[in-house]
């Protein structure tokens, strides 16, 4: 088997051998607080990267039996144990029909870390032509920045996303904070930047109390602050940990213990409100 091909699957199981252990984390977070409100957002943001990858590994075909696994997890089960798509009812948004039994967020939970172990005992079985096959039918790479104003940042700073995610599945917690802020804060810059070159941006942001120095020369927690006043974001960025918002006093390699899960899962999911608050047509 070609060596890229063999790369490429072992990320792909490393991704979602990541995801199974965030949904048993999950799990257990609702079985403990199953109301909540910062658990539900977690496991919205989980769902959502399942979908992804699952459409990848699919390529992006409703039709491929994993697409159909993912989709029937959300079904809604009657007492009889039938399913019917007159009943399907994502987490979280309503069909406008009444369920017989709607399903628990902890089931639905259940439901798709049994589609991703499905997913990897697939992918480690098949041979070189089936995978090859899969993968070229693969959509192409979101792209979740191209609000970003400066087109030589969108790339890498996808990129920095990608990773971002992946050292959060692999326990690097320290990595993962320290890109998530990272992202955040150049996200950011270029939003305040961009109001910096409009008409009356300049005294706009002097009214918000925008530092007379260099916008380089700005702290994290001032551009944040700034940016919420004029308008740019809201306040999702109240939820950042004290450590996430002195990312720059820590090193990114330091031992693993240094930095929680829950930091670097709550920069993460503020990242994602941000890029929305940017993006608002996402």
């Amino acid at each position: 088997m070609d060596e890229n091909l063999k790369s490429q699957i072992e990320i792909y199981l490393n991704h979602l051998d990541g995801l199974i252990r965030r949904g048993h984390q999950l799990r257990q977070s609702l079985a403990a607080e199953n109301s909540n409100g910062s658990a539900m957002a977690a496991v919205r943001a989980w769902q959502e990267d399942c979908g992804a990858t699952i459409n990848q590994l699919s390529g992006g075909s409703k039709a491929h039996w994993l697409a159909r696994s993912f989709s029937h997890a959300f079904l809604v089960r009657s007492p009889a144990g039938s399913t019917s798509e007159n009943q399907a009812q994502s987490w979280g948004r309503s069909s406008g029909r009444s369920p017989v039994a709607a399903a628990a967020p902890a089931e639905i939970v259940d439901r798709l870390i049994a589609v991703l172990e499905q997913a990897a005992s697939s992918l480690s079985q098949m041979d070189a032509s089936e995978i090859a096959g899969s993968f070229a039918a693969s959509q192409p790479p979101p792209r979740r920045f191209e609000f970003v104003h400066n087109p030589e940042l969108r790339p890498v700073i996808e990129q920095a996303f990608i990773d971002s995610r992946r050292a959060f599945e692999q326990g690097r917690y320290n990595e993962a904070l320290h890109t998530a802020c990272g992202i955040l804060e150049a996200i950011v810059t270029d939003a305040i930047e961009h109001l910096s070159l409009e008409a009356n941006g300049l005294r706009v942001l002097a009214s918000a109390g925008a530092p007379g120095a260099k916008l380089a020369d700005w702290p994290f927690a001032t551009r944040l602050a700034v940016a919420e006043k004029v308008g740019l974001i809201r306040g999702g960025c109240a939820r950042l940990s004290a450590v996430a918002r002195a990312y720059r006093d820590h090193d990114e390699n330091a031992p693993q213990s240094a930095i929680s899960d829950r930091d670097a899962q709550q920069a993460a999911q503020v990242l994602r409100v941000v890029m929305r608050d940017l993006d608002p047509g996402r």
